[in-house]
């Protein structure tokens, strides 16, 4: 097997500005990427180094993100459900069926009415990452993981001819993604239903294509959820995980510093997060789980507008007004999202894909 890489790209800044007197203003400045590029280790053969890489990934985990997040797992599950209960909707009317980033070409100038179609990008250029644009790879099974009100689910059950199930903690979710999926003639391909990602209701080995758009940085556990991923993948099957991720820690770093931490407390308040881990974190938890052919990349930049592009659209009267609605969680929510900004811009938070096989 051949050696797996990581290639990335940093936002040297994206910076709002918010002027004082006024919320009705927001202006954002991207400027140029810097390119890095860092060699994956190649994933463990024996049964002792296989040991070895589980135990270094939990203890990556754990200190890269020691006292970052909600720690509480039952008032985690509790909110997560809660607030995308309430949010869901605002969301479908403004945004459409996809709950997640756009993906948008760098430097690209973006239009308002660009970003729906930059969230089919992100789907296309996700199975395109993993190389399921080859039709010997074409799914014909998929467990959308996290599946928000199912936009992945049935574009994915629509383009394979495959069929798909979602889980989601959110009863609003499971409900409105069912009764869009039987609306567009797709009831018998597509089902949903309430469940944890880290105790998935499905037999080992079950799906070709393991998909998580936007989930794990919910998961308490980030160790189960990626056993999970794997347990539930079929032999020879892809997973492909595009999530919220903290840098890397650099060789003489043991943690965050605690600005860092701080900004990504107050963000894991409002969005109901619990300890974020880093891309790398994500590497040494899959190898631990022998699969093959890893390689992750940072699309940080690819999704720069999408938050300034949200937060353009709360500012809205529609989104405005929807949102104090809404109700606290989502107010919540919405009050955080120029840390996500922040985030960015400091270099602190990264957007990632990481794709990888289970060995047949």
């Amino acid at each position: 097997m051949g050696s797996q890489w990581y290639s990335g790209y940093s936002i040297q800044s994206l910076n709002p500005t918010c002027p004082s007197s006024s919320s009705s203003s927001v202006i954002f400045t991207l400027l140029k990427p810097q390119i890095h590029r860092r060699r994956i280790i190649t994933c463990c053969n024996s049964r002792r180094r296989r040991r070895m890489a589980s135990v270094a990934a939990m203890n990556a985990v754990s200190s890269s993100s020691v006292e970052v997040g909600i720690q509480n797992q039952q008032e985690l599950k509790k909110g997560i459900a809660d607030l995308y209960d309430e949010s869901s909707g605002i969301w479908e009317d403004i945004w459409g069926d996809h709950m997640h980033h756009g993906y948008y070409e760098p430097k690209s100038s973006v239009e308002l009415s660009d970003h729906r179609a930059a969230q089919i990008r992100m789907i296309e250029q996700a199975l395109s990452f993993a190389a399921i644009s080859d039709p010997a790879k074409k799914p014909t099974s998929i467990v959308d993981v996290g599946c928000g009100i199912g936009g992945s689910s049935r574009y994915l059950a629509k383009k394979y001819g495959a069929t798909a199930k979602g889980i989601t903690l959110s009863p609003v979710q499971a409900e409105r993604a069912q009764a869009l999926a039987d609306a567009q003639g797709l009831g018998d391909k597509v089902s949903f239903q309430v469940a944890d990602a880290l105790n998935q209701p499905f037999p080992d080995g079950q799906f070709d294509l393991v998909w998580s758009m936007e989930s794990g940085e919910h998961m308490p556990n980030k160790e189960k959820f990626v056993g999970e991923l794997a347990r539930v993948a079929a032999p020879g099957g892809t997973i492909i995980l595009v999530t919220w991720c903290h840098r890397d820690l650099s060789p003489s770093e043991e943690s965050l510093t605690p600005e860092e931490k701080e900004l990504l407390n107050k963000i894991c308040k409002a969005f109901y997060l619990p300890a974020w881990c880093s891309t790398a974190d994500y590497v040494n938890l899959l190898q631990s789980n022998s699969l093959q052919d890893i390689k992750a990349e940072d699309w940080s930049e690819n999704v720069a507008p999408f938050w300034p592009a949200v937060i353009k659209s709360a500012l809205t009267w529609k989104g405005f007004t929807s949102v104090l609605r809404s109700g606290w969680k989502t107010i919540k929510a919405a009050l955080a999202m120029p840390l996500m900004i922040e985030g960015y811009k400091k270099g602190l938070i990264k957007f990632a894909i990481i794709t990888c096989r289970k060995p047949e």
